[in-house]
């Protein structure tokens, strides 16, 4: 196993020294993380920023991935020394790395999605995902006939167990006595990428009376999501709108806009803008929202619709306020 983390963190660093040219062409560069460019999650939506930027400025961005923490250090060190001028870096498991390189580095810029990152040089761009889970959480108690709800997680940490207090809250205000059966893939950065115990976990809970899961597991919530339509049960995807992927047994997304996070911070850069700090986006800032569209309609009420964006203006006005298990520490029972 040694020898083969050894392997990929030489072809990593490999990479970004043969890909010198290519850097030598743009100041910007983003770093996914373990999930992947085509994770159809998380860092797929950050890629798709990616694609937007270019495209509308015909600046390229060079592309790199870091398969585990050590090797995000790497990587990173390796970036900077081209003395580029932004280096966005996506997902929490790369905020150490970007805190030690960026105060190495002080003349290049780092953003950081999803993680909070301290240095004069650093953006930490972090999402309300409690707000976007509220939302869900109403549509799921609308759909359910057994009025038990599933949650599947990836990695156990306070960011998804920030999801699934959202959810609960959400639920709660519909069904007040609903029960949601949660479990965690793992506790490692694995637990992103294993489909098969993503599935096994939704099975479980299905099995238990769940009707609708809310998968928030990267790559293994696919597994989840899968286990859904094989079972006849209804699914939320998160992250990108993943309802597209089953048509018909997607309940709805719980959006998280990566990709308008990513655009956004290289298009500052393009125009010479930088400001370092913690940026927060929920509803209000359209960081997060739910998913409604051909994919999903067939499942989705008229009264779903409905109670789901009256719940979305409340969130925005105010009139709700949604606990986030970060700096609650608990959920709300």
């Amino acid at each position: 196993m040694k020898f083969k983390q050894l392997c990929m963190t030489i072809a990593a660093l490999c990479a970004c020294a043969s890909a010198s040219a290519d850097i030598a062409g743009t100041k910007l560069a983003i770093v996914y993380d373990a999930g992947g460019k085509f994770d159809k999650s998380f860092n797929q939506s950050a890629s798709e920023g990616v694609m937007r930027f270019t495209k509308e400025t015909g600046v390229k961005v060079f592309e790199a991935q870091a398969n585990y923490d050590t090797q995000a250090e790497q990587v990173l060190r390796a970036l900077a020394r081209k003395k580029l001028q932004l280096i966005v870096s996506i997902g929490f498991s790369q905020t150490q790395p970007v805190q030690k390189i960026a105060a190495e580095y002080p003349n290049t810029h780092f953003v950081i999605i999803d993680g909070n990152a301290e240095g004069k040089n650093v953006n930490s761009v972090l999402f309300k995902e409690q707000e976007g889970s509220y939302l869900v959480g109403v549509a799921a108690a609308m759909a359910s006939k057994t009025k038990t709800l599933g949650f599947v997680g990836g990695m156990d940490i306070p960011l998804i167990r920030a999801f699934a207090c959202g959810y609960v809250q959400g639920a709660k205000a519909i069904l007040p006595n609903v029960q949601v059966l949660q479990n965690m893939v793992g506790t490692t950065s694995t637990a992103w990428n294993d489909p098969a115990k993503g599935g096994e976990l939704a099975r479980a809970q299905f099995d238990r009376g769940a009707d609708v899961v809310f998968a928030v597991a990267g790559g293994s919530g696919m597994g989840a999501l899968q286990m859904a339509k094989a079972k006849g049960k209804l699914a939320i995807g998160v992250d990108s709108n993943q309802n597209y992927l089953h048509p018909g047994t997607m309940l709805t997304s719980m959006v998280k806009h990566v990709d308008n996070a990513t655009y956004e911070a290289f298009m500052k850069a393009q125009k010479g803008q930088f400001t370092p700090g913690i940026t927060y986006e929920g509803l209000k800032e359209g960081g997060v929202d739910w998913a409604l569209d051909k994919d999903n309609r067939m499942v989705v009420s008229s009264e779903m619709e409905k109670r789901v964006n009256q719940a979305r203006a409340d969130i925005i006005s105010g009139k709700i306020k949604v606990v986030d298990y970060r700096t609650s520490g608990s959920c709300p029972q």
